[in-house]
This record gives C-alpha cells, sequence and structure tokens, in this order.
C-alpha cells in the first residue's frame, strides 16, 4: 500500500521558532547533516538529547564484553547505546524509565540498531525500584543520570520550561500523578516558600509564594508555564531595571526545578536509589551518578562517603568529575553537571 505524503509543517519567517516547526530537528536520520551543524554551534536540536560525559563515566564503570549492567535512567539512549557497544555483543543490560512516550521511542531507536531483548531488557518502572529490575541478579556496573532528558524540556506540551507556553505538568510520567499546576493549589504559602527554598534554593522564595498566593486570592489562575513565570517576574518586580531580566530568569529556572522534583518526588526516589544500590552490587561492582544541582550533589556525596566508611563502598569518588569545556561548549546543558562513583567492596 503506498504511503500517503504528508506536507511539512509550514511557518512563518526563514526559521521555525516553535518545537512542532523543527521538522529536521526531529527527524534526525533523514536530516543528519543539518542535525550535526546545530550540535557543531553548541545547541542541542530539538527532539534529542545528547549524552554527558561519556568518556568520563566509560572510564569509571571499565565495562567488558559478558557483564551485566542497569542503566537506572534509560532516556534518550544516549549512554545505553555507548554501554552496549562496550558489551560487544555478549552480557546483558538492563534500563528503566518512567516516561511511557520517549521509553517505546528509545526501544524502538535501540532496536534498529540490532540491540533487541537478547542483550537489552527495557522496564517501564522508577529506578527507586531498582532492586525488582532484575530479582537475584547482581551488575557488574550502574549508572543513573538524574538528568531531565532534552526532548522533555524542549516539548512545550510536557511544561518543563518556561521559554514556551505549554500546560503545567512538569511529571516524568504524565499518566501518573499531579501536575504542577494541581501541586501548587495544595499547597499554602509557607509550604510552597520550603519547597522552593529546600529543593532549588531560591533566594527569592518568600516573596514568589506570597506572589503565588495572592494570584490564587485575586481570582487568577495559573495552569500554564508562561503564567507561572509571569508571577514569578511579577515576585521580583522590586529589583532594578538592569539586574531583574536576569533574576527573573534564574528565578524561572529554579521555581520549576523546584515544582518538577516535587511531583516527581525526586528526592525521595534518589533516597531509595541509593539505600538499594548496594545491594545490587557485585563485589568490585562499579556505580556512577550524574547529577545536575547541589540538593542531588549533596545526597550522592553523603551516602557514597557514608557507605565508604562503613566498608560497604571500598573506594568512592573524592572529588566530583566536572564535563570538559570542549564538551559544555558543544552541549551547554553539560555545564552544571557532576559525577560521583563508587566501588563496591
Amino acid at each position: 500500500m503506498e504511503q500517503e505524503h504528508k506536507r511539512r509543517v509550514r511557518y512563518k519567517g526563514t526559521h521555525p521558532r516553535s518545537f512542532q516547526e523543527k521538522y529536521k530537528e526531529l527527524s534526525p536520520d533523514q536530516y543528519r547533516a543539518d542535525v550535526e551543524a546545530i550540535i557543531q554551534r553548541g545547541k542541542t536540536p530539538a527532539g534529542m538529547h545528547i549524552p554527558i560525559m561519556v568518556n568520563e563515566i566509560l572510564d569509571v564503570l571499565q565495562i567488558r564484553p559478558g557483564q551485566v549492567g542497569y542503566d537506572a535512567t534509560l532516556g534518550y539512549g544516549g549512554h545505553t547505546s555507548k554501554m552496549l557497544e562496550q558489551l560487544g555483543g555478549e552480557g546483558h543490560l538492563y534500563a528503566t524509565d518512567v516516561d511511557p512516550v520517549e521509553s517505546e521511542k528509545t526501544r524502538a531507536r535501540l532496536e534498529s540498531l540490532g540491540y533487541g531483548p537478547d542483550i537489552l531488557t527495557i522496564r517501564r518502572m522508577n529506578f527507586a525500584d531498582l532492586d525488582q529490575v532484575a530479582p537475584g541478579v547482581k551488575f557488574d556496573f550502574v549508572l543513573a543520570d538524574l538528568g531531565v532528558s532534552s526532548m522533555q524540556i524542549d516539548n512545550p506540551d510536557r511544561g518543563f520550561t518556561f521559554k514556551y507556553d505549554g500546560p503545567l505538568d512538569l511529571r516524568l510520567d504524565p499518566t501518573a500523578g499531579v501536575t504542577a499546576a494541581e501541586r501548587l493549589r495544595e499547597l499554602d504559602e509557607d509550604e510552597l516558600a520550603a519547597m522552593l527554598s529546600e529543593n532549588s534554593d531560591e533566594p527569592h522564595a518568600g516573596r514568589i509564594a506570597c506572589a503565588v498566593m495572592r494570584s490564587f486570592k485575586r481570582g487568577g489562575t495559573i495552569e500554564t508555564t508562561k503564567q507561572l513565570s509571569a508571577v514569578v517576574e511579577e515576585a521580583l518586580s522590586f529589583l532594578p531595571a538592569d539586574e531583574r531580566r536576569e533574576a527573573v530568569k534564574k528565578s524561572c529556572q529554579r521555581t520549576f526545578q523546584a515544582l518538577r522534583i516535587d511531583v516527581n518526588s525526586e528526592f525521595e526516589v534518589l533516597y531509595a536509589f541509593l539505600e538499594k544500590l548496594p545491594g545490587v552490587l557485585k563485589s568490585g561492582g562499579r556505580a556512577a551518578v550524574l547529577t545536575f544541582h547541589s540538593g542531588e550533589d549533596r545526597l550522592v556525596k553523603k551516602a557514597f562517603k557514608q557507605c565508604r566508611r562503613e566498608g560497604i563502598y571500598s573506594r568512592v569518588a573524592e572529588e566530583v568529575v566536572r564535563p570538559s569545556a570542549q564538551e559544555c561548549f558543544r552541549n551547554p546543558r553539560a555545564r552544571s553537571t557532576k559525577l560521583r562513583w563508587a566501588i563496591r567492596a
């Protein structure tokens, strides 16, 4: 049967602006040269995620053919494919993700590269349940990349960014739990201020919480990303004009981060993962964790060092490993990344 021809998305002007209009970036296999040119300019193509610190991770994990490993955060599958390359067709890799939309796309992408169920098992589950991924199996290596994937951030329908207007959702699994908009309505002013402070070290937490509650009392709604960013801007209206634009941008980033962490119970999930991690590693097994903000890094650092003192880990990273300047230029989203590692005793 002849496949129906679909016209590409039309847009005004010479360059696409919205996520949906970027048809070349959303079809990287078809427009490889265009996508590579975007990457060379230090930008991440829409709908794509560039894996961070790949060489550093492989140096830490020291993967060999025949080993069994676990990728706790499948995402776009960039790290996964590199780990599978190291296995050389021998052994097995388990991977998990809670996102039903992106995990199926990644499964299909990896299968097209020859990585089927004989060497790769993908499960839709939270990495807090890592002890249930493969009961009775001990892993030679484990990777957890705690960052939100670029294809989730870029898609305005997911509500992860204030740059485009979209529903204020922020759920990694859009089929479960409450949205960020619903969560805002559940909190009182003190609870919201505490959440902004604890989850993202927001210096204007009290003012932003007050502005949110004032908006609700006026009968306003905060259902979209732009509505929330407008409230943050109003809260920071006291700042001098020459400081305000950059301050609003950073406070919006921290506010969305704090809400995302809360909606997805990210700290609770990380606590569970770090507590169970030693129990799924073989003796000599290696673990690597990529963090993207200070709250995550503090939790990982504390857990690794505590287990080192108790003799559970034989070695842990004394200092974080950071991405190179070249990688940060090629992929600006790598700038805040910190890598910590541990080796099971």
